[in-house]
């Protein structure tokens, strides 16, 4: 499958949190995908948390890892 989104964060579900609100800010609509919360939500609850990952569409990668780099050094 061809995907048009790349991947700028892996990570923490809450790191990734504020991620999500800093690009919605910026007028950024990132894809966001959690396993585990997905498996929570199918009704297969495990105690294991995974990890987060945030997708961009290319042309607001700049900006979206401008503002990652700028979150992550605080």
């Amino acid at each position: 499958m061809i995907s048009n989104y790349i991947k700028i964060f892996t990570g923490d579900a809450l790191i990734a949190k504020r991620i999500t609100l800093g690009l919605r800010e910026l007028d950024i609509e990132a894809i966001v995908k959690d396993e585990s919360e997905s498996a929570r939500l199918a009704g297969f609850a495990s105690s294991m948390l995974g990890t987060t990952e945030i997708y961009v569409h290319p042309d607001e990668l700049e900006k979206a890892t401008s503002l990652i780099d700028s979150l992550l050094k605080e």
